[in-house]
């Protein structure tokens, strides 16, 4: 199986640690992901989200440091390919590459300036979540208490968005932000790592309604590790993501399934499940309980169908 995941923050971390290597290994390793467990894992295609550290500048500056690094540490490991466009997915295949995704994760950097993202999406920014869990100026975000939508700015963001083809990630959004996305977008927009909130009543969870929203338009829903978004009695295990899968499943959801790990941005893990070296566990653990074909779609093809058919031809 080629495994595709949604997200993971190396970016960040390597923005927090400076002079750190995505490539070390033994002592000076820092990373959950690595170009080596990435290869063992059998990932196929991962997304690298762009998030500032909340101890940098929140400004354009520290955000093409960021992108610096994506091209720097990540596009020069061996075996990385670069995705802009949805042939760069059929090319990475062919030549038995991981195909890295840019996303930004939260806009604040871009200070309103579509400039930057204009620039951004020249160094192959594909993916966009307007906020992060706070409020900032295009949208509030799950955990801000106001629970707005999108601004004025926020909506001409999305509208850019649009144009550049970059496609809009509701993860980290309120709810009326996931709603205000929904009604704007004409491509469909995805969830990189969220959960369920009928299962783990989290504000950083989708309800029934927006997991709905989301299969409707034949979007993607990246279940991620994050342990307290799977479960109330850590630690978590793979059958509670399992659990996940399921109430996907039972909404409708079987070809809109993904996994966004968000690993290295998180400091506790599902026990079997700390690095993408340990995949193919979960892969096995699904085989148990759904067809191949089934599993195949969860593990990466819906994924890579999402965004054969949402990137820029």
């Amino acid at each position: 199986m080629r495994i595709t995941d949604l997200h993971v923050d190396v970016i960040c971390k390597l923005l927090d640690n400076p002079g750190a290597k995505w490539n070390a290994t033994g002592a000076e390793a820092i990373f959950d992901a690595t170009p080596e467990r990435l290869a063992a894992g059998g990932i196929g295609l991962q997304a690298f989200a762009l998030f500032l550290p909340e101890d940098l500048p929140s400004d354009p500056e520290t955000v093409f440091r960021g992108a610096d690094l994506f091209w720097s540490e990540v596009l020069t490991a061996k075996g990385m390919k670069l995705i802009r466009r949805s042939g760069d997915l059929e090319a990475a295949r062919q030549e038995n590459k991981i195909g890295a995704l840019l996303s930004l994760e939260g806009a604040d950097g871009l200070q309103g300036k579509l400039w930057v993202l204009r620039l951004l999406h020249r160094l192959g920014l594909r993916l966009l979540g307007p906020t992060w869990n706070h409020s900032n100026w295009a949208c509030d975000g799950a955990m801000e208490q106001r629970g707005a939508g999108l601004t004025k700015a926020g909506r001409r963001l999305v509208t850019e968005c649009e144009k550049l083809g970059i496609l809009v990630d509701v993860s980290h959004l309120s709810d009326a932000g996931f709603r205000d996305v929904a009604e704007m977008a004409s491509r469909p927009c995805f969830a990189s790592h969220s959960n369920a909130r009928s299962i783990v009543d989290h504000p950083r969870n989708l309800t029934d309604l927006q997991i709905q929203t989301l299969v409707s338009t034949d979007g993607i829903i990246g279940i991620t590790f994050v342990p307290w978004f799977l479960t109330t009695e850590e630690p978590a295990t793979i059958d509670d993501v399992l659990r996940h899968v399921e109430h996907v499943c039972a909404l409708g959801g079987e070809t809109n399934i993904a996994f966004g790990s968000d690993f290295d941005g998180i400091s506790r893990h599902v026990d079997g499940l700390s690095h993408p070296g340990q995949y193919p566990a979960l892969a096995e653990a699904l085989l148990k309980r759904y067809p191949e074909r089934l599993v195949e779609g969860f593990m990466g093809d819906n994924a890579y169908r999402f965004f054969a058919k949402n990137l820029p031809k």
